[in-house]
């Protein structure tokens, strides 16, 4: 029996990777895992300090694992630890507890795919999101790609509009579990 695959929907904020992340499970009959985060902002009213990041870290492995264990050939992840690290730096820079970026090192290798999500989509405002000039999306797009390509890291770049970025990744799992029944 092939080994779960493990997708990860990745990138900085207001790029359709939560919806985009709930289609994919839906269309493959997979679950999914959520962005921890944004339940325990809602917890904490907003209120995260340098002191929660590795309790951040723990919520999001936890959905992982969780999602894990009831997939049958691949899971979705709206997003990962990889990007735990990258807001941690931006967030609170030196904060970032060390074993976290051990883990979130150890975790990127086990990822079958990323599905990297383009900031070329209009802007959502929500109360946790950073970055609604095109300036500072840009920057952050750069940044969270350049983490997967320095990585080496199998990535599928998600751009369009939504019903085109949802077709780019439906094809990209398709073809990951082809190869996968294939034994590539």
């Amino acid at each position: 029996m092939n080994a779960i695959k493990r997708v990860a929907v990745f990138g900085t904020e207001s790029t359709g990777k939560t919806s985009l992340a709930q289609n994919l499970a839906a269309h493959f009959g997979e679950p999914w895992a959520a962005e921890f985060v944004r339940e325990f902002w809602d917890l904490r009213e907003g209120k995260i300090t340098a002191e929660d990041l590795g309790t951040v870290a723990l919520g999001q492995m936890a959905n992982e694992d969780r999602a894990a264990s009831q997939a049958r050939r691949t899971v979705f992840f709206d997003t990962d630890l990889l990007t735990c690290t990258l807001w941690d730096d931006v967030l609170f820079p030196g904060a970032c507890p060390p074993w976290v970026r051990t883990e979130a090192e150890k975790r990127s290798r086990e990822m079958a795919l990323y599905l990297l999500c383009d900031a070329d989509v209009a802007w959502e405002p929500d109360p946790q999101r950073c970055f609604p000039d095109a300036a500072g999306r840009e920057r952050a797009r750069q940044l969270w790609r350049e983490t997967l390509v320095s990585r080496g890291l199998p990535v599928v770049e998600i751009r369009g509009g939504w019903a085109e970025r949802e077709a780019t990744a439906i094809a990209a799992v398709e073809e990951l579990l082809k190869r996968s029944s294939a034994g590539l």
